[in-house]
């Protein structure tokens, strides 16, 4: 539009040569053409419109946002029309307490109060797009930077505003997809009325105060402690066990000998041993007694 208005410019300048006296009069003819060709190039210029992929326009006539919203491609357009283009793809606007990892310099995680009094420390990145068929309003009642005046106040206050129902401990454990959740709902409503789409919320991490972690980690050390008590408890009852039935087999097993033995039995169990200890490349003479008392006597070299 710019070489348009400096063609008009042009042509005033040639009309006013028209009237000089010589010798300017005489260059009149051509500043008018030159006048007129720029005027007609800014006009073609302004005609014909190209959208990006993943954007949308917007057009502006006077300070009026028209509602017919131009998609990516080619477009003629009125030459005089403004267009502002608003990005339609998935955006990801984060606020982390490591520098230089989100959209504002420095530590920029959210810090709130939880139930129990805390200051919990939360890293979020919020993934959202422009509807296209709301870009009109977008641009009538926020303008361009809705990215600093909704996407952020209102994801910063959503988390404000749900983690005040939860202990500490209960964000950073127990209760971390329940209040990921509710701050999902409270942000896709606010986000629904200004024209905006959410389509993700990531809780990235949750830092909790020195003590509170110091805490949470005696527990857990407790924790493990018992379960390794347990263990060595179930071992010691399982090694009873196998004792008390070992046990229980030797007094049945001597039960049953001092009531099921007879006098032929006990007579042949010397007879057999004696029959070994014969058979013994260490053994050299037997001498067997007599008598019920008589014990065999063994003489060797060694």
């Amino acid at each position: 539009m710019f070489i348009a208005v400096l063609g008009v410019i042009v042509l005033i300048v040639g009309i006013v040569l028209k009237r000089s006296p010589e010798p300017a009069g005489r260059f009149n003819g051509v500043v008018t053409a030159v006048g007129i060709a720029m005027v007609v190039l800014g006009l073609l210029l302004n005609i014909f419109k190209v959208i990006e992929p993943g954007k949308v326009g917007v057009q502006t006539l006077f300070g009026k946002v028209q509602d017919q919203v131009l998609e990516s491609g080619l477009h003629i357009i009125n030459p005089v029309v403004e267009i502002t283009t608003f990005d339609v793809q998935t955006q990801t606007y984060t606020m982390s307490a490591v520098n230089n990892e989100g959209q504002k310099e420095g530590d920029d995680a959210i810090r709130v109060l939880s139930s129990d009094g805390l200051e919990v420390t939360i890293d979020l990145s919020v993934l959202y797009k422009v509807k296209p068929d709301r870009a009109p309003y977008i641009m009538q009642n926020i303008g361009e930077n809705y990215v600093d005046k909704i996407v952020r106040p209102v994801s910063r206050t959503a988390i404000r505003d749900n983690a005040v129902a939860y202990a500490a401990v209960d964000l950073y454990s127990t209760k971390r997809q329940e209040f990921q959740d509710k701050i999902n709902r409270y942000i896709t409503a606010s986000f629904e009325k200004r024209g905006l789409e959410l389509q993700q919320i990531l809780v990235r991490n949750i830092t909790l105060p020195a003590s509170v972690r110091a805490s949470i980690e005696s527990k857990i050390n407790a924790e493990q402690d018992a379960q390794k008590m347990e263990f060595v408890l179930q071992k010691e009852r399982q090694e009873a066990e196998r004792k008390r039935v070992e046990a229980q087999g030797i007094a049945d097993y001597q039960r049953i000998l001092s009531t099921g033995l007879s006098d032929k039995q006990l007579q042949y169990e010397p007879i057999k041993a004696q029959k070994e200890i014969a058979l013994s490349p260490n053994a050299k003479v037997i001498i067997i007694g007599g008598g019920k008392g008589g014990n065999p006597i063994m003489i060797n070299d060694k």
